[in-house]
């Protein structure tokens, strides 16, 4: 019997370290990035980030949950028509602003200044990423995936609820062994309608899972959790669109494992 697996739930991130916003489903076209996702990035002081030439950068030269856990306090939503984030702190509306402009861009970073300004190595500045490049950890991390099974063992090894959010995937996917997607490296993923994704790697986790991401409380030690219950941090896979395709919450996979 072929294995399969389950699209429980999908995620993109329009902004690096801010919030997740739940999609019903998705397009995904080949060899690109997971559609409105890390679509821009706060920089944290000059990076040497070039638009016109964009490279990979490592996350520490950005805002981001693994150093600045306040920024789980904010939530955040993008209209990609528009191009507008919202950024809700508590119960009120703290920014409303255009990203497609410079007045947009500028009210963005003069939230920032305000709201942590002791975290900051410079000025805050709204990066977008140009055609075929995003803002994710991962230099070829066009499509995140957690398994669900993974997360409950987690919580076995610290002793609390972790909630999924925490791994900041596009997809999170049941059916599942805990950590049977670290041996899918090199296998494709097959959707009944056609979709293929190839796993290209195991995520490695940082801090940014430490934090709680309701409330930005950095509560739990998961990665140290990971290395003493496995002899790594790995949960969590990657993978590059091979075939394009929608992809629904509820669809099913069929794994074919490499030849």
């Amino acid at each position: 019997m072929t294995e399969t697996l389950r699209i429980a739930a999908l995620h993109r991130y329009p902004v690096k370290g801010l919030s997740p916003e739940p999609l019903d489903s998705a397009e995904l076209t080949a060899g690109r990035y997971f559609p409105g996702d890390r679509l821009y990035a706060i920089e944290n002081g000059p990076s040497g980030y070039d638009p016109a030439a964009p490279v990979h950068q490592p996350k520490i030269k950005f805002l981001m949950l693994m150093r600045h856990e306040a920024l789980a306090r904010l939530d955040t939503r993008y209209d990609d028509e528009t191009r507008t984030l919202v950024i809700r702190e508590g119960d009120r509306e703290a920014v409303r602003a255009d990203l497609g402009t410079r007045e947009g861009r500028l009210a963005v970073e003069a939230f920032f200044r305000r709201f942590m300004p002791g975290e900051l190595r410079g000025p805050p500045k709204v990066l977008t990423a140009p055609d075929g490049f995003r803002f994710t950890d991962s230099p070829r991390g066009y499509v995140s995936l957690v398994n669900l099974a993974s997360v409950a063992a987690v919580e076995d090894m610290v002793g609390a609820a972790v909630d999924p959010l925490r791994f900041r995937a596009n997809l999170h996917v049941e059916g599942l062994a805990p950590f049977a997607e670290l041996d899918l490296v090199g296998s494709e993923l097959v959707s009944e309608a056609g979709l293929r994704l190839r796993v290209t790697k195991r995520t490695v986790r940082c801090a940014a899972t430490n934090v709680d991401p309701a409330t930005g409380a950095r509560d739990l030690a998961i990665p140290p959790a990971l290395q003493k219950a496995l002899g790594h941090a790995d949960c969590g896979i990657y993978a590059e669109v091979v075939t394009g395709g929608t992809v629904t919450a509820g669809d099913r996979f069929r794994i074919e494992p490499t030849a």
